[in-house]
């Protein structure tokens, strides 16, 4: 049996429970906003880990900037980013990203900084292998704008404890909690990082309900 309150204090309650459990998380695990961005891109399918191993080798090549990035050939690209799978669709999808912050911005951040939250994630979206989570991942984590990022983590635990339903389309879930949360980029970042760590740990493929901080908040699981 769920643990009463509206689907909004639930989520507040968890977060606060989630923190108290686990403690600060600090993410991304970029070193910089701009690895920030090519990680969001590179982690599509994959670990973290495979994730720095390209990264490094990107680093080691000397082109983790967006002009080094933009002027690699495809296939240079994808040479340097075999260690994260999909090597050439990701290198593909990141030269669009690329070219998009080239133009729109001279590869600066800070300047992408300055539009709007709905223009951005419009503009990114519309870049071909850009999902919703990859475009939410780089405006609250690179650009720290508030918005939420779902994910797998998320789904799974919401859905099994009843707060959204089997399938819930990406904005459905965000919206739940961008509605019931300040929408604070420090909240935000923290809260999807507990959640992440909340799978990792307890709300796995296959559960692992002994111990589980949200069972103290949301009751007892629907597996």
């Amino acid at each position: 049996m769920s643990a009463p309150g509206t689907p909004a204090e639930l989520l507040v309650r968890l977060y606060r429970v989630l923190l108290a459990a686990f403690g600060p998380q600090h993410w991304w695990p970029g070193e910089t906003p701009f690895e920030v961005v090519v990680g969001a891109v590179l982690t599509q399918n994959t670990n973290w880990r495979n994730v720095e191993r390209a990264i490094a080798n990107l680093k080691a090549a000397k082109a983790l900037t967006p002009g080094r990035l933009t002027h690699l050939s495809e296939e240079q690209l994808a040479r340097l980013l075999q260690p994260s799978g999909f090597f050439r669709v990701k290198a593909r999808r990141l030269k669009a990203l690329m070219g998009w912050l080239m133009e729109t911005a001279g590869g600066d951040l800070g300047r992408l900084r300055r539009r709007s939250l709905a223009r951005l994630r419009r503009e990114l979206l519309a870049l071909p292998g850009t999902g919703e989570e990859t475009a939410d991942s780089i405006l609250l984590y690179a650009l720290g704008k508030p918005t939420f990022v779902v994910d797998a983590y998320t789904r799974r635990a919401l859905c099994r404890h009843g707060l959204t339903e089997p399938g819930a389309p990406y904005q459905k879930v965000k919206a739940l909690f961008e509605s019931s949360l300040p929408r604070q980029v420090s909240l935000f970042n923290e809260y999807h990082a507990l959640l992440v760590e909340l799978g990792k740990r307890f709300c796995r493929p296959q559960p692992r309900c002994a111990g589980c901080p949200a069972r103290a908040v949301l009751g007892e699981p629907h597996l």
